[in-house]
């Protein structure tokens, strides 16, 4: 969540305590319907920075929820508000730009998606600054889900590949890379190499603080099931698909895009 802080530390000190970063700590603890509650409270009732950083913690937790079309109708309020209070070309806006299209691939609009993060990659490549390699990161990880999302996974890969080598930090950007390169192998076949991408990542994800672990909750465990079911190992792929679902259901909703991708799979292990 450190996307969410204001463009001076006097404003993210300003910001403890308050209801938007109430709603922030909300969110950091996984209860998702009441940061959204009260990350909209705030938006209602206020028209500045805080207004546009509360309808962006608004948007990543309807989405957490598994209320794509809300979470992207949020993001499509916040949007101009980032840009009038932010500046087009600030990180922040740029950011929200990256969320809002990696929303679009819970919707199925892949393409819309691709373009979008391929747009703020090339303005990201302009800036300078601390937060430009993970904004970089951030963009192109939307990049290569949307290209898995569209069948083209070696260009996937390419992507994965390239932005974990500018980004060598053992971050949250790192895992959700790395994930996506094991989405890629597998859906190259490469289930030996995605195997060993999901325990890279797996390490990866372990390490990171506990309010950085909830956003990805269940991935790991699904991209070991894609592998290990690709390999023929079915009970074991389907017991690290159950892990996944139940992690996801508990933590999110039953309409979560991973928590649907996690359902679908230990349907198709089953079948089998």
């Amino acid at each position: 969540m450190k996307w969410f802080r204001a463009r001076r530390r006097s404003d993210a000190e300003t910001m403890a305590g308050t209801p938007v970063g109430e709603a922030k700590a909300l969110y950091e603890a996984g209860r998702y319907a009441e940061a959204e509650a009260g990350a909209r409270a705030v938006a209602r009732e206020r028209d500045d920075e805080y207004a546009a950083v509360a309808l962006n913690i608004a948007a990543l937790a309807a989405a957490a929820q598994g209320k794509h079309a809300e979470a992207l109708a949020t993001y499509d309020e916040a949007l101009p508000a980032f840009g009038r209070f932010f500046g087009a070309d600030h990180w922040l806006t740029l950011k929200l730009r990256s969320d809002r299209a990696q929303q679009m691939t819970s919707l199925g609009r892949h393409a819309e998606c691709e373009a979008e993060c391929a747009a703020v990659v090339e303005a990201a490549g302009r800036r300078t600054g601390p937060e430009t390699s993970r904004l970089m990161a951030a963009a192109r990880n939307g990049l290569a889900f949307a290209l898995n999302a569209q069948g083209r996974h070696q260009e996937a890969e390419t992507v994965a590949r390239e932005a974990l080598a500018a980004h060598p930090e053992r971050d949250r950007q790192a895992l959700v890379l790395r994930l996506g390169l094991a989405r890629s192998l597998n859906g190259q076949g490469r289930h030996d190499d995605a195997l060993t991408e999901a325990r890279t990542a797996d390490k990866l994800h372990r390490g990171l603080p506990g309010h950085q672990r909830l956003p990805d909750t269940g991935a790991v465990d699904l991209a070991f099931a894609n592998a290990l079911s690709g390999l023929g190992r079915a009970a074991e792929a389907r017991q690290r698909a159950a892990a996944a679902h139940d992690a996801c259901l508990a933590s999110f909703s039953p309409d979560h895009r991973r928590t649907v991708e996690a359902r679908t799979l230990l349907e198709q292990i089953d079948a089998t």
